[in-house]
């Protein structure tokens, strides 16, 4: 470890030149690394949605559907808009109720109004639009952007497709202001808690140039999705900052112990290396566990921020000591009175035997409300309300998917479409007996398929060639639900589920496809996903923590400590009825696990060493409290700053709300360390010493305490 330290401090130069030019390529693959911005693509390959999204692109020609809302202008205008919208690129189909009217050969009252007239409410029309690449592909939010330009204010575009682009929108514009953010409340926090003016500028300058590597080879994955951009540097940022306080703290004090300051780096990086190695890999495991997640979104987020955790704890051992020798003068020059006070009286009351029980006490109280709390915490699944859901503070006129979403709401009383691929040589009798009893349940607004819209008398020939390319292809046919129902609602998941019954009586092998099935799907999803990658998080975690401190008792400990803490933070919503986000509880459970546990491998790793030069039990935790505690709270005080700051700036849902979620995490983490895990070291002191190696002072110090 010492060599490593000396090799460290030897090549200082050299190690900044080397990080300063791999800086370059860093930036610009990260400039050229694609964003995803549609999260349905991260649905499991094995459900229908995707299955039939497949289907519906090779057969049919159709990626992408949506739904244009327009009022106040005329059939004839309408009819014309639809052309217009048919020959943009990109557009594979375009109905609307006048064009149809307009192209069709059929008698006027042979055309099925009942059918044709759901597309139409007073001077409200809708025109079905179908685009021929997916949802997120290039081509089709170009589509829509010239839908919007062919159009006035009084059209109005939704679907998927629209909440993309305007996604895409809004994130492109917020993200660069998360980290500017991010860091701005970092340096605040950092001036107030480390004792050097310049410590937060040489902490930031090396986490900025690990946070640019990891970008820039997200290049090798292939895409990142909009998530994992608009996170991932105020997470590594967030996470990664304990590493430097360790190396900075440790540094403070070998200073006072040798003239020679690169010898007391050399000593710091070699007294620090395991414990910012061991925060570092049970940090990697919490985020690899997300790699199992069926949502691949979770796979995107977990290996990007694993292997900043990597590169962070490589940046800390290498950049960072460079980077304090190089401007150690100017630091030690801007000396400022430290914020937090000595707490060594804080130590001798928290090692009393009143303070042990009342913390254990406590410990044991919070279990049960917080587990009740997290078991039945509110949980919301729809995609858009990601962005404009709880913590949103974004304007109509910035999410114009919103406004026709409403408007498809209030003029035609749709939701939610879904839609049926099935075979086509259903006998007409039977198709319309299908599509019968499917309208007939409720909240269905309305079915259309070729056997609909065809009719029973009409013959082939005298049908539209556009209505037959829209609904029918060799074997195959389309057919359009439009719902009521909200997604992930209760009521269209139970529709859902009386519309498959009764598709698979006529035919087996049909599919419900759309957001609404794909949101139902993933509810199941995410429970079973939460347990395994909850699970596997933890088992990391304690095989990492067993294998640092070659304890049997420790790793249990430690996580128990932090689970607590996690519990708390998750249950909360159920008592004050914040609706979290389906992907949230996962995320977080994982993050604050593997990033706030290394609070309390710190504290340990001091409680070892003070235990192992000889102290007694409560010297040896007071010591291991009063030692760290400033390294304790800047680490959870900088993760809290960092967080909150992006939690109240940014105006996207989800976002706000994991970084809020995180900052109360890394708060909570930091007081259950601070003031219940003593507590468990003062009860558990025999069996931690006994079960574990290295806690027994060598008998050589043994005899020089005698001696003494």
């Amino acid at each position: 470890m010492y060599k490593f330290g000396q090799a460290v401090v030897k090549l200082r130069v050299p190690i900044l030149i080397i990080a300063l030019l791999l800086l370059i390529p860093s930036a610009i693959a990260f400039s050229r690394t694609p964003v995803n911005y549609d999260l349905l693509t991260y649905l499991p390959d094995q459900i229908d949605t995707v299955k039939g999204q497949d289907i519906l692109k090779k057969d049919f020609g159709k990626g992408a559907f949506s739904l244009i809302v327009t009022e106040g202008l005329d059939d004839k205008a309408v009819a014309d808009l639809t052309e217009k919208i048919g020959e943009v690129p990109s557009v594979a189909t375009s109905l609307s109720y006048g064009d149809i009217a307009k192209q069709s050969t059929i008698p006027e009252e042979a055309i099925p109004n009942k059918y044709l007239s759901k597309m139409k409410n007073g001077d409200a029309q809708m025109i079905a639009v179908f685009f021929e690449e997916g949802t997120s592909a290039e081509a089709t939010l170009d589509a829509v952007e010239q839908i919007r330009a062919l159009a006035d204010e009084n059209v109005y575009v939704s679907g998927m497709s629209a909440f993309v682009l305007d996604l895409k929108n809004i994130s492109d514009h917020e993200e660069p202001f998360y980290v500017a953010v991010a860091v701005l409340c970092s340096i605040v926090l950092l001036l107030l808690c480390t004792d050097t003016f310049l410590a937060p500028f040489v902490f930031l300058a090396s986490i900025g140039i690990a946070i640019m590597f990891n970008m820039g080879t997200n290049f090798f994955l292939g895409q990142m999705s909009y998530v994992t951009k608009a996170l991932a540097a105020v997470l590594q940022l967030a996470v990664t900052m304990d590493f430097s306080i360790f190396l900075w703290s440790s540094f403070e004090e070998n200073i006072r112990k040798f003239d020679d300051h690169r010898e007391a780096m050399a000593k710091s990086v070699a007294e620090t290396l395991v414990a910012i190695f061991s925060s570092s890999m049970t940090a990697t495991a919490g985020f690899l566990a997300m790699v199992f997640m069926s949502f691949t979104l979770g796979t995107n987020l977990g290996i990007v921020m694993a292997k900043g955790c990597i590169l962070g704890m490589i940046g800390t051992v290498t950049i960072l000591p460079s980077l304090i020798l190089t401007f150690e003068k100017p630091m030690l020059k801007l000396i400022h009175k430290r914020l937090i006070p000595d707490v060594g009286g804080l130590a001798k009351v928290i090692t009393s035997k009143p303070a042990v029980v009342v913390s254990l006490c406590l410990a044991i109280g919070l279990v049960f409300p917080a587990v009740y709390g997290f078991l039945n915490k509110p949980v919301y699944y729809d995609f858009t309300s990601m962005v404009i859901g709880p913590g949103s503070t974004l304007t109509e006129e910035e999410t114009p998917f919103n406004t026709a979403n409403k408007k498809l709401q209030e003029d035609f009383g749709v939701a939610t479409t879904e839609m049926i691929l099935c075979s086509s040589d259903i006998p007409h009798y039977k198709a319309k007996e299908m599509l019968s009893r499917i309208e007939e349940l409720d909240g269905v607004a309305y079915v259309i398929g070729y056997d609909s819209i065809k009719g029973g008398l009409v013959p082939d020939e005298l049908v539209p060639e556009r209505l037959k390319e829209a609904f029918l292809r060799e074997g195959e046919q389309l057919i359009l639900i439009n719902s009521t129902f909200s997604v992930s609602s209760d009521e269209v998941n139970e529709q859902i589920e009386s519309i498959n019954a009764i598709l698979k009586e006529y035919d087996p092998d049909g599919m419900l496809i759309g957001e609404a099935p794909a949101t139902k799907d993933l509810t199941e999803i995410m429970d079973h996903d939460f347990i395994v990658v909850d699970a596997l998080a933890i088992i990391a975690i304690l095989i990492i923590i067993m294998i640092a401190f070659q304890s049997l008792a420790l790793p249990f400990i430690l996580v128990l400590v932090i689970e607590l803490a996690i519990m708390i933070n998750l249950g909360l919503p159920y008592y004050t009825n914040d609706v979290m986000c389906f992907i949230s509880p996962i995320c977080i459970s994982t993050i604050q696990l593997g990033s706030t546990v290394n609070y309390a491998i710190l504290m340990t790793t001091r409680y070892k060493r003070e235990r192992a030069g000889g102290l007694a039990k409560r010297e040896s935790i007071e010591m291991a409290f009063r030692m760290t505690f400033p390294a304790v709270v800047t680490s959870g005080l900088s993760f809290f700053a960092a967080t909150i700051g992006v939690s109240f700036a940014a105006r996207m849902g989800l976002i706000s709300q994991l970084c809020g979620l995180m900052a109360r995490g890394a708060f909570i983490s930091t007081l259950c360390v601070l003031f219940i895990l003593p507590a468990f070291f003062m009860t558990f002191d025999k069996l931690i010493v006994k079960v574990s190696r290295g806690f027994k002072p060598k008998k050589s110090l043994v005899s020089c305490a005698q001696e003494v």
